[in-house]
């Protein structure tokens, strides 16, 4: 891995003009997932432009990292600010009109991103080390820009998610997911044999799957498991069908994929992928700070958990540190053709990373090599 030099020279701080045309050029270079690299390169250089080292790295991420503070910067925290550079296929023609702008990420999760990018370079009062990650693969099932992030980056101190939350709103927890792959396959037979067909039995997996979870199942609440069928294919000879579940702190993966291949004997069930669910306290140091900022604007901050999944539940497995999600956005124009930010949320939203990013380079201490940190601990008040 090619090392970042620091930087030394005192950095651009990025006008509103400057942050409104990086979010407007990111959401004119289509990036889905797979497809990120021209995204990548250009958010490299444009790092570069604000003061940060920055390079694309093996998995596809840009990565970007400023030490601030002179000489004593070493001794100052590492704040890491991940969002993603992939969105969802589809294309949301980019405008401004009326004090939004439209495009595909503008939420999910450009907007963020480029949030992250300008807070970086603007926060000229932090000590210590500053790194942006725009991750690859964030909407696929395996989320390989994290994974790598968390196998071959040194653990930060603190780590802050950008996923839409609007701009007074700390997530402070996302469900886990489960993805499951159910196949099967029977002797050729004729429709009216009594012998099970495999179409019927993928039908009855999927309804032993909802048994399983009990009537309470859905995606209505953060505590309950939310199943989807997700698809089904085949006919009376073979069949797959592919299942999703959302799924609450605690959840016991494995002794549901034991009970469920209990009941479908006939057929296979793999799991394809599983992440647990991850949540904090508002009293988490970076749930904290960003509440700070919110409320110096003259707003009471807000927080909330959220029944998707993200970055932030990938790095909590392996990484036991302060963490949060922010960004400007409103979730719920996720994936949408109406997907767009309102600039002026974006503007605050960029304020408010930077002031906890201040905030942040007061309050932690970093830890010596090897120390452990403190676990995010499940909080009981923070929907």
């Amino acid at each position: 891995m090619t090392p970042l030099t620091v930087c030394t020279a005192v950095p651009p701080r990025p006008t509103e003009s400057f942050a409104v045309g990086l979010l407007r050029r990111m959401l004119e270079i289509p990036s889905p997932s797979y497809e990120e690299g021209p995204l990548a390169d250009f958010l490299v250089h444009s790092m570069r432009e604000l003061g940060l080292d920055a390079r694309v790295d093996e998995a596809g991420n840009a990565v970007g990292r400023i030490d601030r503070g002179g000489p004593g910067a070493a001794d100052g925290p590492t704040v890491m600010l991940l969002g993603h550079l992939d969105t969802v296929p589809g294309e949301v023609p980019v405008q401004a009109r009326d004090g939004l702008l439209y495009g595909r990420g503008a939420v999910d999760a450009k907007g963020p991103l480029a949030a992250m990018v300008c807070a970086a370079a603007a926060a000229d009062r932090f000590r210590g080390r500053i790194v942006v990650v725009g991750a690859v693969e964030e909407e696929t099932p395996l989320s390989r820009g994290a994974v790598h992030i968390g196998r071959t980056h040194p653990r930060p101190d603190a780590l802050v998610i950008g996923e839409p939350s609007g701009w007074d709103t700390t997530v402070l927890g996302y469900k886990g997911k489960l993805d499951l792959v159910y196949e099967v396959e029977v002797p050729a037979t004729h429709g009216s044999n009594p012998e099970p067909k495999a179409s019927e039995l993928a039908a009855a997996c999927w309804a032993e799957l909802l048994d399983l979870l009990g009537p309470g199942a859905g995606h209505g609440s953060f505590d309950t498991p939310g199943p989807t069928l997700e698809s089904v294919t085949g006919d009376l000879v073979t069949a797959r069908a592919e299942i999703s579940v959302r799924v609450p702190p605690g959840f016991d993966h494995e002794d549901l994929v034991a009970r469920l291949t209990e009941r479908v004997p006939l057929g296979r069930v793999e799991v394809v992928n599983a992440v647990r669910a991850v949540r904090v306290r508002r009293t988490d140091p970076v749930a904290r700070a960003l509440a700070a900022a919110v409320r110096r604007r003259g707003v009471r901050p807000g927080a909330k958990v959220k029944t998707a999944t993200s970055d932030m539940n990938t790095l909590a497995e392996g990484w036991q540190i302060p963490m949060a999600t922010y960004g400007p956005g409103d979730s719920r124009l996720d994936h949408s053709d109406r997907e767009h930010v309102v600039l002026s949320d974006y503007l605050r939203a960029i304020g408010v990373l930077t002031d906890a990013l201040h905030e942040l380079s007061e309050t932690l201490r970093p830890a010596p090599p090897g120390a452990a940190r403190s676990e995010p601990t499940p909080g009981d008040d923070d929907d």
